[in-house]
């Protein structure tokens, strides 16, 4: 406990920011073969499920003809994820809106989780964000293939470019596509992580003042007012890259829709 006590702290007693993200095995797990220990990782991922169909179970039992406040909230998220998927994809792009849907509210869920006090922040693992981001790129691979055939190789190949330069275009775009994946991923995981690291900066400084003497102390509220705006800042982060993650998944799928440029 003591050596946990002093891993979570780091030079002159200043909060460690890293500690925060530390997996803890909660149950070891041998599934054949494979190392399956449920984790903290794995008990917030369940947890940000729960919510999920808790919320929506509740919201749209009534199924009232004029809605409540849970059932306009329920209403108001199907809309706003289905105009995203239609204005992106157009109407034939309403078949990925379980894709779409589930993966907003999943990322949506885990990053509002993350900003309780003391919890674990998931999307701040590369793994997760990179397991997701590899989910979409074989699913549009996948739909790109099936529905166009060879023809999903257009995508590759912009029309109107002079054929002197076609190679190089070609080369960049093959380059760009294949790197999605990994700008997908880092983009969420990378916010996720900038933004509780610095909070837990600043509150460090918050403990680290009021533990000072003089007027040191005084400038407690400083740091503790900065850490309030990025707080309120970082609920915004949170919405926000559930949104980007979703609106370029969409847009991912629309070039396996129409590959064409």
């Amino acid at each position: 406990m003591a050596a946990e006590e002093a891993g979570s702290h780091g030079a002159g007693g200043m909060p460690d920011p890293i500690h925060q993200f530390e997996i803890h095995r909660w149950f070891p797990l041998d599934l054949f073969g494979y190392d399956a220990t449920f984790t903290n990782s794995s008990a917030y991922m369940l947890a940000a499920v729960a919510l999920i169909i808790g919320f929506l179970t509740v919201a749209t039992s009534g199924r009232a003809l004029v809605p409540g406040r849970l059932q306009s909230i329920a209403e108001q998220l199907y809309e706003f994820i289905a105009n995203m998927v239609r204005e992106s994809m157009g109407e034939q792009g309403m078949k990925f809106f379980p894709l779409v849907f589930t993966l907003f509210s999943f990322i949506l869920a885990l990053n509002m989780l993350g900003m309780i006090p003391g919890a674990f922040t998931v999307t701040s693992h590369l793994a997760v964000t990179a397991a997701l981001a590899g989910l979409v790129f074989l699913t549009v691979l996948v739909v790109g293939f099936a529905k166009n055939g060879l023809h999903f190789l257009k995508l590759f190949v912009p029309s109107g470019v002079p054929i002197y330069v076609l190679p190089l275009v070609t080369m960049i775009e093959i380059i760009s596509f294949f790197s999605r994946p990994l700008s997908h991923s880092v983009r969420l995981f990378a916010n996720m992580l900038a933004g509780h690291i610095t909070l837990k900066v600043f509150g460090g400084f918050v403990i680290m003042l009021l533990g000072a003497a003089g007027a040191l102390k005084a400038m407690a509220p400083l740091p503790l007012l900065m850490a309030t705006a990025l707080t309120a800042l970082e609920f915004l982060v949170a919405f926000l890259q559930a949104y980007v993650f979703t609106m370029l998944t969409c847009m991912y799928l629309n070039d396996a829709l129409h590959p064409g440029h």
